[in-house]
């Protein structure tokens, strides 16, 4: 699975309208409404690398309200969550 970490910035007046059109997009598995430079955080979730282009310029970019983007491919997940399982291999509980 290959994860994109989108920032967007949008028409303030719009954040919720526009967070929730690109949350309704296929590929998206979260938006976030931030403090900062960006108004908004978008999780794109795809398979293969050529997806990510079809979400993100053909479709997120071209949302009504979407000023800028700016996105980040992710190489590796780590979470305390992943983290925990993996050093609790093998224990009994």
């Amino acid at each position: 699975m290959i994860t994109a970490i989108v920032l967007v910035k949008t028409s303030v007046d719009q954040i919720p309208d526009i967070a929730e059109s690109i949350a309704a997009l296929d590929g998206v598995s979260e938006v976030y409404s931030v403090t900062g430079e960006y108004d908004l955080v978008a999780m794109v979730r795809v398979r293969h690398h050529d997806d990510l282009a079809d979400i993100i310029p053909g479709q997120l970019n071209k949302v009504p309200g979407v000023k800028d983007t700016e996105t980040h491919v992710a190489f590796r997940t780590y979470s305390q969550h992943d983290l925990e399982a993996a050093f609790a291999i093998g224990l009994d509980s």
